[in-house]
This record gives C-alpha cells, sequence and structure tokens, in this order.
C-alpha cells in the first residue's frame, strides 16, 4: 500500500478506535479539534514513536492529508464532509452520515460530482459474526430470509453531551439502532415500511441515568421482516448483542456475550462498562473497514462492502423509524429519492 496521509478530525473514541488502523497501515496522521483535544491524542501516539501530530486549522488538514477522517460528533458530519471533498479529498465519515436522507444525499451529490470516495464508516459489517452470517445468507444457505432479529445494547454514554440530546445525536435509533438497520437491509434488501416505538425520555448527559429502549419493525420489499432493538442502559449495563436470522432452510444466531468482544477504548474517565466493542479474536474490524476502505482507492481493489448509497438508506431508514416513534404510525418508504409516507397504524393492521 502506497504512503497514505491522512487528516482525522477529532479525538474522542471513535477516533482512539479508528488512529491505531490507520497507524497499522503505515500512515501519517494529522490530527484537527476545535476544542485543542486533538494536541494531547496525537502527543500520546508520538511519544510512542508514531507519525502523529496536531494541526491549528482544518485548512491545513485538508491542503496536507490524501483522505479525511470524520470522527466528530454527528451533527458535525455534514459541514465537514462537504469541506473535504470540496479540496478534493476522499472521506471515511462514522455512522450515521447525517441525521437526515436529505443531508446524507447532499454529501453523496457532491462526493460523485467531485470524483472522489465517501465511504460510511458501518463497522458492524467487519464484525467476524456479523461478516460470517453474511456469507451465509449469500451462499443461500438458509434460503429465503423471513424473520430477523437483532438487539443492541449497554450503558448510555456519559462522556459526551450531545450524545444524550436527540436533536443532535438522533436518539437510540438513529445512534445505536443504525448499526442494526444497515445489518437488516444489507442482508434482506431493500426496506419499503417502518413501525418504530421508543420508551423512556432521552435527556442531555448530565441528567440523572434513565433507561431508553426503541424498537423497529422493518419490512422488506423481499418480504421478509426485521425486529430489532436497542438499549441505553444504567451505568451497569453490560454491553451486549445479539442476532437471530431465520430462514426456509434454517437458523444462525450470536450472543455476544457467549465470545467477550469489548475493550475500552477512552479518552479520560469513563464508566466500567463504557467503550467501544471490538473483537479480541481477530484483527481490529476497525482495521480491516479501514484497509478496504484504503485499497479500493488507492490500488484499485474492489469495492468496499459499505457504499455510499448503503450509509444513505441506513439513515433514511433510521430516520424513518424515529419519525415513526415520535407519531406512533406506520412510515411507508416507497423509494431511495422518495419522501417517506406516513400511514395510520390502524389503515394497515386492518
Amino acid at each position: 500500500m502506497r504512503s497514505l496521509h491522512i487528516g482525522m478530525l477529532g479525538a474522542g473514541g471513535i477516533a482512539r478506535a479508528h488512529l491505531p488502523g490507520w497507524l497499522a497501515l503505515g500512515a501519517r496522521v494529522s490530527v484537527y479539534t476545535v476544542d485543542g483535544s486533538a494536541e494531547k491524542l496525537a502527543s500520546e501516539y508520538a511519544g510512542r514513536g508514531h507519525d502523529v501530530r496536531a494541526v491549528d486549522h482544518l485548512d491545513t488538514l485538508l491542503d496536507e492529508a490524501s483522505a479525511v477522517d470524520v470522527c466528530t460528533p454527528t451533527p458535525t458530519h455534514k459541514a465537514l464532509a462537504l469541506a473535504a471533498v470540496a479540496a478534493g479529498r476522499h472521506v471515511v465519515c462514522e455512522k450515521p452520515l447525517a441525521l437526515t436522507a436529505h443531508d446524507a444525499e447532499e454529501i453523496g451529490a457532491a462526493a460523485d460530482a467531485a470524483g472522489v470516495r465517501l465511504h460510511p464508516a458501518h463497522v458492524v459489517r467487519y464484525f467476524p459474526a456479523y461478516a460470517a452470517l453474511h456469507k451465509a445468507v449469500t451462499r443461500g444457505d438458509l434460503g429465503d430470509l423471513a424473520v430477523l432479529r437483532f438487539t443492541r445494547g449497554g450503558a448510555r454514554p456519559q462522556w459526551a453531551p450531545w450524545f444524550g440530546d436527540p436533536a443532535q445525536s438522533g436518539g437510540v435509533i438513529m445512534d445505536l439502532m443504525v448499526h442494526d438497520i444497515d445489518i437488516a437491509r444489507w442482508l434482506a434488501g431493500d426496506v419499503v415500511r417502518v413501525h418504530a416505538r421508543t420508551r423512556g425520555v432521552e435527556h442531555a448527559t448530565g441528567a440523572p441515568p434513565e433507561v431508553v429502549t426503541a424498537s423497529a419493525v422493518l419490512t422488506h420489499a423481499s418480504g421478509a421482516v426485521s425486529h430489532i432493538n436497542g438499549l441505553w442502559g444504567l451505568p451497569d449495563q453490560q454491553f451486549r448483542t445479539t442476532f437471530r436470522v431465520a430462514g426456509a432452510d434454517g437458523l444462525l444466531h450470536h450472543d455476544s456475550t457467549a465470545v467477550p468482544g469489548f475493550k475500552i477504548t477512552a479518552q479520560g474517565v469513563r464508566a466500567a462498562n463504557e467503550g467501544i466493542p471490538t473483537s479480541p479474536m481477530t484483527e481490529s474490524p476497525f482495521l480491516t473497514e479501514l484497509r478496504e476502505f484504503a485499497t479500493s482507492w488507492q490500488e484499485g481493489g474492489p469495492e468496499p462492502r459499505v457504499s455510499t448509497r448503503d450509509g444513505i438508506e441506513a439513515v433514511r431508514i433510521a430516520e424513518a423509524a424515529v419519525e415513526s416513534s415520535r407519531t406512533g404510525r406506520v412510515v411507508e418508504l416507497t423509494g431511495s429519492s422518495a419522501a417517506p409516507t406516513i400511514t395510520d397504524t390502524e389503515e394497515v393492521t386492518r
């Protein structure tokens, strides 16, 4: 792989999950943040002999780097991704691409017009259990898919105020369940109908902890149905993911607690159960993801398993789920560029 110069935006938990991956690929990394935290992150790694430095201005980073990795809070994704695209840089952007499908579409269209790559970082596709599940479904091991069930939950993040504010994070559906929304579509195809519910009130970080749960039912164009459940729990809540996927010819299931795979990648101090999930059995899924992205633009390698359209559709479905949860109505998704249609639940169930 040719020499990489990555401009990393952000120095929080996801930046700390991505940075070791870039360094393992031999990249030199420039880090920029608006709050000065880039200096802390860069000094930690530079002190271990890595080529990581902080820069004082966004324009400096965009001028120097060959690609940009957006690891900042979700509300900043659009402006930063568009700035990187305008500078002619390939972009890796943490999930979700944006808080609305309209904004995600705008980022994707700008990247297409500029002739640069836009990689939505849906890292769960690179976790071994989910990658194996996709291979099995693609081979036809399960036959036609019928019912897919996913759960994901852990302690509610406390290290950044924006996580607890649904206006900034999108709440438990957009910030957490978007992972399984993406996996469900990856396995069973496009989604045409969404019905969701949220229980509990999401408060900005600093308020007393409160359990928040959400559930979404996705109807796929194929006729398969996905049930997705998410949980932001109390500080002692263990992080856990599961799936149970049934088809005409078989069933596959997985529980992350059977093969513990949890690693704390923290900035400062966090509660014992907070952190970034990863796998101890193989190389970091973040490294696998970033290698696949970089190879696609550097060496003409195969298309990454996550496309720009995948990132946009994940936002579109999650946005529909948020709307359904707010209104109590079913949301019909009639096309990738069409506005969603809200339908009274009673009309659907007659």
